[in-house]
């Protein structure tokens, strides 16, 4: 008989962080790129402005960058960690993978290094791995990152794709609790749609997309899998505060939002601003509003991603105590 793991009751959320590249890509300039205008974009997408990333900057970078701010965020140093998992579908290189990447960068010394790949949900996937491992006492504290270079598989002549992405990074880190703070991931895949988002070698790794089979899914299957991921953590839909979806089009947050009730709760609406950054998307706009004091302690958010794949995953994490 193998011996059991060490296990703990569970995790929860100890620091956030993001990184945004400096240069912002306008609406206007885009016009002179392609046959759009500010007004086309805003009403389709609900997208302003995004971040686009210097030519030498990397995914591994951008993880980096975010990683630094949470663990600053948790008051803790790189090897206090002991699992580093990278969501990402923007990565070009095979090996080493952007969290061996990030632990070098970090000077860590042995931690677990792990990568990703399921698009825009690749984030939600990355913090049900990190819990599971912490529960079977693996790993004490892990750090979940969603970095995206999306520039870097743009097709800059096609208007309905490169009017939507960017590039951008968010991190978690997540510690050992004797009180649950994420509850049970509820994640799949839609195989039938499994070419509803590309970026296949063949098409020179350009991301391409039918938006209206997404938008379709979306507004027909979203809502079940948010609701599905509330009772799985022991709640009801009015004990949820913050909702954090996917960042994938303003036409699709505000009636997902409506449909689940939470119209009247916080929602994070970040891709006006930040543009669609798949994996990144919800870590990024979590930490944005979560600095600038948005997002209350304490209290129960759902995170829903939905994408590439075609993945999706949901889960019920509590927000982070406030620092003194």
């Amino acid at each position: 008989m193998l011996k059991a793991h060490r296990s703990v009751a569970g995790s929860r959320i100890v620091g956030v962080g993001h990184y945004q590249p400096e240069r912002v890509l306008t609406n206007a300039e885009l016009a002179e790129l392609v046959d759009t205008n500010d007004e086309w974009i805003r009403s389709r997408t609900g997208i302003i402005e995004r971040h686009i990333a210097r030519e030498d900057e990397t995914v591994a970078d951008l993880a980096t960058s975010a990683a630094r701010s949470a663990l600053a965020d948790a008051g803790l140093e790189a090897d206090g960690v002991g699992m580093i998992v990278v969501a990402s579908t923007s990565v070009m290189d095979h090996s080493p993978n952007v969290a061996g990447r990030v632990a070098a960068a970090l000077e860590m010394t042995s931690p677990v290094i792990l990568d990703v790949n399921t698009a825009c949900s690749g984030f939600e996937h990355g913090i049900a791995i990190a819990d599971a491992a912490i529960r079977g006492g693996q790993v004490e504290r892990a750090l979940v990152i969603g970095a995206e270079k999306l520039s870097s598989i743009t097709d800059w002549t096609d208007r309905t794709t490169c009017v939507l992405t960017a590039d951008g990074a968010g991190a978690f880190i997540l510690e050992a609790a004797e009180e649950p703070g994420v509850g049970p991931t509820v994640w799949g895949s839609e195989p039938t749609m499994s070419r509803a988002v590309l970026v296949e070698e063949e098409t020179g790794n350009k991301f391409s997309q039918d938006g209206r089979m997404i938008l379709r899914w979306a507004m027909s299957k979203s809502s079940d899998i948010s609701r599905r991921a509330v009772e799985a953590a022991g709640l009801s839909m009015d004990d949820i505060q913050v909702f954090v979806p996917h960042q994938a089009n303003l036409r699709i947050i505000e009636p997902l939002a409506e449909q689940l009730g939470l119209t009247d709760r916080i929602v994070v609406t970040d891709v006006q601003y930040s543009g669609n950054t798949s994996a990144a998307s919800i870590p990024l706009g979590f930490s944005k509003w979560w600095h600038e004091g948005r997002i209350p302690a304490n209290v129960p958010a759902l995170l829903f991603g939905f994408g590439g794949g075609f993945a999706y995953a949901s889960q019920v994490v509590m927000t982070p105590n406030r620092k003194p």
